[in-house]
């Protein structure tokens, strides 16, 4: 008994038996046909890891998306020379969102870093990222070309200006936007509390989704300057731009930015649509009132002369009563289906933060009894 605690104590307090703890950290790479370039690529992330082990133990998982060419051999090729490498495979291409949901779920690592499989961020942002989760006990550490500090290169201009108005939306939408990189993917985690987060998102949306469901929880999102460089594989320019499914993907940052903050997405176009109909209205009271002041008295009720200025004003100009209408209308509408927005949001909030603190709590007591 004495034995079997001794072992314990040493498995969770490695120094206390003069040894230095080494957290361990899983580098989740997906890639979809990158046979050309994947050799090469993933030996350089494992030379790089390597320098790092007087610090960190780690793994590499590689994620062959449903690749239609050879990027499934030569990953498995490369395994097999190393212990700490793994591929995991899906039969087609379910895209990244996917890709990444299951690598998380085979991870091992304390702490978890996503990479390119083209290797756009270089090897050397890991060690940076690590330390700045570290340095900051964040949750979240991102890698972003567009703070200060970080810069972009050789990256064609739709491309370049796409990510960047995307990441200038998300942050508008945002609760307390204080990040200037939403979408981009080479990242640090705190291993535990991605794993809480139950992601859904099947698409590159998936990084706006972790995101978004780490602010519900108040967890520290900090940034590190990056620089993304496309420059040494000119020759995938062309495909990558044809890979992007530009339409495809700015809908998908428009519905991150709505789960972000859907009253914007109602409740301000309602107000401007309410805004509107008051000149067509106010034009509709002025020539009413002038109206029924230009009536003969032969109109001695009230009400019939009222009714008589509001037909002279409606055969004057029956286009300002329906501009009017229609857009007060919808306005309301509008403003309605904000309201009801903002409630299903903060119900989501609410269950959200419940159920992730119901999984916490029935890890830690499945933790406690193995």
């Amino acid at each position: 008994m004495h034995n079997c605690e001794a072992v314990s104590s040493h498995l969770k307090n490695p120094e206390a038996s003069g040894q230095v703890y080494k957290p361990l950290v899983s580098i989740v790479v997906p890639g979809y046909n990158e046979a050309e370039n994947l050799g090469k690529n993933l030996a350089r992330l494992c030379e790089y890891m390597e320098s790092l082990e007087d610090t960190y133990r780690w793994e590499l998982i590689f994620v062959n998306d449903g690749s239609t060419d050879e990027t499934g051999e030569v990953a498995e090729m490369f395994a097999k020379t190393r212990s700490n490498v793994r591929v995991l495979h899906h039969i087609k291409n379910f895209r990244l969102g996917q890709a990444l949901r299951y690598a998380f779920n085979n991870c091992n690592g304390e702490y978890i870093v996503t990479m390119d499989s083209d290797l756009s961020y270089s090897p050397d942002h890991i060690e940076r990222l690590l330390n700045k989760l570290r340095e900051t006990r964040a949750k979240i550490v991102i890698a972003s070309p567009y703070m200060k500090g970080g810069h972009v290169s050789n990256v064609p201009w739709k491309r370049r200006k796409l990510s960047i108005w995307a990441n200038r939306f998300l942050s508008l939408t945002a609760q307390g936007g204080n990040l200037s990189t939403f979408t981009g993917m080479v990242r640090a985690y705190d291993g535990k509390f991605l794993k809480t987060l139950n992601l859904k998102a099947m698409g590159m949306e998936i990084n706006a989704e972790v995101i978004y469901k780490a602010m519900l929880l108040r967890a520290l999102i900090v940034e590190i300057p990056a620089h993304l460089d496309w420059g040494f594989q000119k020759s995938r320019d062309t495909g990558r731009r044809s890979s992007m499914r530009i339409l495809k993907t700015i809908v998908s940052y428009l519905l991150s930015g709505f789960f972000f903050r859907p009253f914007m997405f109602f409740v301000i176009p309602g107000f401007l649509l309410m805004l509107t109909s008051v000149y067509p209205f106010s034009w509709v009271f002025i020539h009413t009132v002038v109206n029924y002041r230009n009536l003969s008295s032969s109109f001695n009720a009230f009400d019939l002369r009222l009714s008589a200025a509001v037909a002279a004003a409606f055969q004057q100009s029956p286009h300002s009563f329906i501009i009017g209408s229609i857009t007060l209308v919808l306005g309301i509408q509008l403003s309605s289906l904000g309201i009801l927005a903002l409630q299903s949001k903060h119900y989501f909030e609410e269950l959200f933060s419940l159920g992730t603190t119901l999984y916490r709590y029935n890890r830690e007591n499945n933790d406690i009894h193995s």
